[in-house]
């Protein structure tokens, strides 16, 4: 593969290296995502079809101030034991 100075090269240039080098990406990632479902396919064969994972979005973490709520109202469910008086 040939060096390209990329400091030599103008906005535009490098725009559409950019966009050219996405382009290519992008069909070379489409390429092998078809191997690995072509193998899916034929793996599927020998037990249980295969199930095609569904795109799930991030789950957002609690905040500690929501975790600090939760064990307090826990605390306030549980039955408290009368204590004792002294004599």
């Amino acid at each position: 593969m040939a060096k390209i100075d990329l400091d030599s090269l103008g906005i535009e240039e490098l725009a559409a290296l950019r966009e050219s080098a996405t382009d290519k990406l992008m069909e070379k990632v489409a390429a092998r995502r078809a191997e690995l479902e072509a193998e899916l396919e034929k793996l599927s064969h020998y037990g249980k079809p295969a199930k095609k994972s569904p795109e799930v979005a991030p789950v957002a973490k609690a905040k500690k101030s929501d975790e600090n709520k939760k064990s307090d109202e826990k605390k306030s469910d549980e039955v408290k034991e009368p204590i004792a008086k002294a004599a």
